[in-house]
């Protein structure tokens, strides 16, 4: 969920503060904080699995439930090192209920400036994150459109970032390097080095923001269509707040950004997501449609990439513990893209936070 909702949920719901990281070490120069979440969730959706005797891939008519719970735990560690310079490093890691995509979400060090940012190397956000969090406010279900982000604009690997705030603009920028992508098909290193950049602003103390970002890599979507091409996106956002009301709009335009959900061809995309929020005393409601386009068929005609309407609404029982159900209608064709990607979903959560 975009920080700045929980900031709003927590406030309206009359606590001093949201959770945050324990400082288990503290002196003069250098502290430690240890911090994370425990979250156990429930999610009810169509799901695809092998037939035992003849190794078809086959589709439930029914709904499965699936526990996808998760833990984060993440270590953040500074040092003074000059008059207001500090070096950073900060390392997270996730474990899934089935083990299965148990990940290092971060692992970055570099150096802070209170005057002039922070660069960072390791794995490190991308730029857009920042751009794609003004719909992606769910409790669970995320940002359709925004989380069809490129990986370079992403949270990712071999990736040299920069974020800086000056007074109502914040701008960041990262680039990563040329890493060891081999092509699954063909066995050969492709390059996939690319870069991300976006541009925030606050109008003064009006409630509206503005933001806008750029990303390209080469051979993102060249893992099993070995074609050395650049993708690129470009998206652009508004919001508003407004009391305990908020609104975001964003809208992305990709070349060869996307992959095809009916004929599995790399395509280009268009798409526009809207996103609203109301906080009530200690609950937060949220509701987001997403919508995105094949752009490559110039008859007029085109396949759907997702099209969607996702609703929650979560309870803050203090700045630690709070509880959530979340309801996806998925409207893409179902005798188009099947019956597991058009599937509606279900979510059941509750989730500490330390």
């Amino acid at each position: 969920m975009n920080k700045n909702l929980i900031a709003l949920a927590v406030a309206a719901a009359t606590f001093s503060g949201a959770a945050s990281a324990a400082t288990v070490y503290s002196d003069d120069t250098s502290s430690l904080a240890i911090g994370g979440r425990v979250e156990a969730r429930a999610l009810s959706s169509e799901n695809a699995t092998n037939d035992q005797v003849t190794d078809v891939l086959k589709q439930h008519t029914s709904n499965d439930v699936t526990d996808i719970s998760r833990v984060r735990v993440n270590i953040d560690a500074k040092t003074q090192i000059a008059d207001g310079v500090q070096g950073i490093g900060y390392f997270e890691r996730e474990f899934k209920a089935d083990n299965a995509n148990d990940e290092n979400r971060y692992i970055y060090a570099g150096v802070n400036s209170d005057k002039y940012g922070q660069i960072v190397y390791g794995k490190a956000d991308g730029s857009l994150g920042m751009i794609t969090d003004f719909t992606d406010i769910m409790a669970y279900a995320g940002s359709v459109v925004g989380g069809s982000k490129l990986a370079v604009s992403d949270r990712t690997t071999n990736n040299l970032a920069y974020s800086g705030t000056f007074n109502n603009l914040t701008f960041k920028a990262n680039y990563v390097f040329d890493g060891a992508a081999y092509n699954e098909k063909t066995g050969q290193k492709t390059n996939q080095n690319g870069f991300s950049t976006a541009v925030k602003y606050n109008v003064a103390d009006t409630g509206l923001a503005l933001g806008a970002g750029y990303a390209q890599q080469k051979d993102q979507t060249a893992i099993n269509n070995p074609v050395n091409q650049t993708s690129k996106q470009t998206f652009a956002v508004a919001s508003y707040t407004m009391g305990d009301l908020y609104f975001g709009g964003l809208y992305k335009y990709g070349h060869r950004d996307a992959t095809n959900l009916v004929n599995g061809d790399v395509t280009d995309s268009q798409g526009y997501e809207f996103a609203a929020a109301y906080t009530m005393g200690k609950a937060v409601f949220t509701t987001t449609y997403g919508f995105m386009k094949d752009e490559r068929n110039t008859s007029g005609a085109y396949d759907e990439l997702a099209n969607q309407l996702s609703v929650d609404g979560t309870y803050y029982f203090n700045s630690n513990f709070r509880t959530y159900a979340s309801y996806t209608f998925n409207m893409l064709d179902k005798n188009k893209v099947g019956k597991v990607a058009a599937s509606d979903q279900v979510v059941l959560g509750a989730r500490y936070d330390f």
